[in-house]
């Protein structure tokens, strides 16, 4: 057996300084996958379904019975917490919640959306007046709350420009301004409740309405007016379809008027884009309650 020379060439493995220096490969990142357009749809109308029936929802004012302060083309956004939620709360009032939770009962002058009794399908608007346990009355057009008149000092006439929206309810209401352009103008008081809270109402002269026995507020219930008293069917009138109001549950509550959004006098065609700005009411925007 032979042994290896000295000098015989060895084998070696070679390992440059660059291979033991080189960073591993990164790692291939998850491509992130988009959601398709039906899905993103969805997640779109429960977010607003969510937002409409548990933080703030827009509604808009189709009759004058709240003038001076609301008019006909208003569009405010409700606030839906103040009151608690119920299924009147939901889109379509969908039967998903047994009972009202976090109920939360208003103050006299809120301004409150609610579901109309008798049938309980058809949003209004009105002012709360009368609390349980309030005795109230109207005893020659004035408003007495737990047989204490209620403070009515008079203003200056309130001006509503006629409109598509609006006209005078009887032509002796009716004015020329100095423009020349046709308005109405309304006797106007500003009343004080108990507690504080001032407002303005409208009173056209003497209706059967401003003389009603006095109405004990039941447990649960708030008695509701509008503003333009001798233009209002509230619940100083029976419930009926279409009529009055009577005396409403509180769960009927939906929410409390916030802030006007948008306002318009009724001459916008949506044909024709230049309109919608020179029907607006801007001066009206932004006025809160």
């Amino acid at each position: 057996m032979t042994e290896p020379s000295e000098n015989a060439p060895q084998s070696t493995a070679t390992v440059t300084p660059a291979a033991q220096d080189a960073p591993p490969p990164p790692a291939k990142k998850k491509e992130r996958k988009e959601d398709s357009f039906p899905v993103f749809v969805i997640k779109l109308v429960l977010i607003v379904a969510f937002f409409r029936s548990f933080v703030f929802s827009p509604f808009n004012i189709p009759s004058e019975s709240m003038l001076p302060r609301l008019e006909n083309g208003d569009y405010l956004l409700a606030a839906k917490w103040p009151f608690g939620f119920s299924s009147y709360s939901l889109p379509f009032s969908l039967p998903l919640l047994p009972k009202r939770i976090l109920a939360n009962q208003p103050q006299r002058g809120d301004v409150v959306i609610f579901k109309a009794p008798p049938g309980n399908d058809v949003d209004y608007i009105k002012r709360v007046i009368g609390l349980p346990g309030d005795t109230v009355q109207m005893i020659g057009g004035q408003l007495h709350l737990n047989g204490v008149p209620v403070p009515k000092v008079k203003q200056p006439d309130f001006v509503i420009k006629v409109s598509a929206n609006t006209s005078c309810i009887a032509p002796e209401f009716e004015a020329v301004e100095k423009d020349g352009s046709p308005s109405c103008h309304y006797p106007q008081f500003r009343e004080t409740l108990p507690g504080g809270k001032q407002y303005n109402v409208l009173d056209l002269g003497y209706r059967p309405q401003d003389d009603t026995p006095p109405v004990v507020v039941p447990a649960g219930h708030v008695f509701l007016m509008g503003d333009n008293r001798d233009n209002s069917m509230d619940s100083r009138f029976p419930a009926v379809e279409g009529g009055g109001i009577g005396l409403v549950p509180q769960d009927n509550l939906i929410g409390r008027a916030t802030i006007v959004m948008w306002s318009t006098d009724g001459s916008a065609n949506w044909f024709l884009p230049w309109t919608w700005f020179t029907a607006l009411r801007a001066n009206r925007i932004g006025g809160t309650f």
